[in-house]
């Protein structure tokens, strides 16, 4: 035999639509920053004439890794040792990066 709604019954359904309402929300909002990570990621690549894949953004990474080093050499006045670093930059980011991928 089932009573009538009780008090714990709608503090429960009440309790229930919040949580549901906030992970609705945060859903929403998280989805929406994958989307635009996603894109923005997909535009960079073909910016650079590269395929979007996690390992080639790796080597992006390590390539301005490498500049940054360049950078660094150059501002404690080491010129072989810039000139070193900018030459491995170049190695990488030349290979990754193609110059017939852009079409303007």
């Amino acid at each position: 035999m089932k009573s009538e709604s009780t008090f714990f019954e709608w503090l429960g359904s009440a309790l229930g639509e919040v949580i549901r309402t906030i992970v609705a929300a945060l859903k929403s909002v998280f989805g929406g920053f994958g989307e635009a990570v996603g894109e923005f990621s997909s535009g960079l690549a073909d910016a650079l004439g590269m395929s979007p894949t996690l390992f080639n953004f790796a080597l992006l990474v390590l390539g301005m890794l490498l500049l940054y080093a360049g950078i660094r050499a150059l501002l404690s006045r080491s010129i072989l040792g810039a000139l070193f670093w900018f030459f491995l930059a170049a190695l990488l980011l030349g290979g990754l990066i193609g110059e017939n991928g852009v079409s303007t």
